[in-house]
C-alpha cells in the first residue's frame, strides 16, 4: 500500500496542474471579456454605452428643435401665395394684344388678392379686390370671375398626400 506522502504529493501535483489549467482558461476567458467590452478608442464597454446614450440625447434635442421649426415653416407656407389665376382679355375695341389682364393670387385656404389691370391707350388703371375663402368680397367681372376659378382650382399646398 502506498504510503500517505507519496499519495499527498501526487494530490499536490493533481491539484496543480488543475490550478495551471484553471487558470489558463480564466486568463483566456479574461482576455476576451476584456476584448468584448473595450470599446471605442481602447473605452470601456459603459464609457461607449454613455457616449451612445449622450448622442442620442442630442438628437433627440435636434430632431425636437427641427420639429417645432418644420411646424412654423408649414404655418407660414400655408399664408404664401400657392394658387394663381391668370386671363388676358381685350376690354375696349380700339386697343390690341391682350394687354389688359386679371390675376387671383390665393393662399392654400384660398385667402388673397383679385388684381385687375384694364389698359387703354391712354391709361392703365389696377384695381385689387380682396378674397376670402375663395369669396370675393366685391362684385368681379367675368374675367376676374375665370381668374379666380382657375385659381381656386389649382392645386399648390404643402399638404401630405
Amino acid at each position: 500500500m502506498p504510503d500517505l506522502t507519496t499519495l499527498l504529493a501526487a494530490l499536490v501535483v493533481a491539484l496543480a496542474v488543475a490550478v495551471a489549467v484553471l487558470w489558463r482558461r480564466v486568463s483566456s476567458l479574461g482576455a476576451r471579456l476584456s476584448g468584448l467590452t473595450r470599446g471605442e478608442g481602447g473605452h470601456s464597454l459603459e464609457a461607449v454605452l454613455e457616449g451612445h446614450v449622450r448622442r442620442v440625447g442630442e438628437v433627440d434635442a435636434k430632431v425636437r428643435t427641427i420639429d417645432t421649426r418644420t411646424t412654423a415653416l408649414e404655418a407660414q407656407g400655408r399664408k404664401a401665395i400657392q394658387r394663381v389665376g391668370l386671363v388676358r382679355f381685350n376690354p375696349f375695341e380700339d386697343t390690341g394684344s391682350n394687354q389688359s389682364f386679371a390675376m387671383a393670387l390665393l393662399d392654400e385656404d384660398g385667402d388673397g388678392v383679385v388684381v385687375s389691370s384694364l389698359h387703354t391707350r391712354q391709361a392703365t388703371r389696377i384695381y385689387v379686390r380682396p378674397v376670402n375663402r375663395g369669396m370675393a368680397e366685391r362684385a368681379l367681372s367675368d374675367e376676374e370671375q375665370e381668374a379666380l376659378a382657375q385659381a381656386m382650382s389649382a392645386r399648390g399646398g404643402l399638404r401630405p398626400s
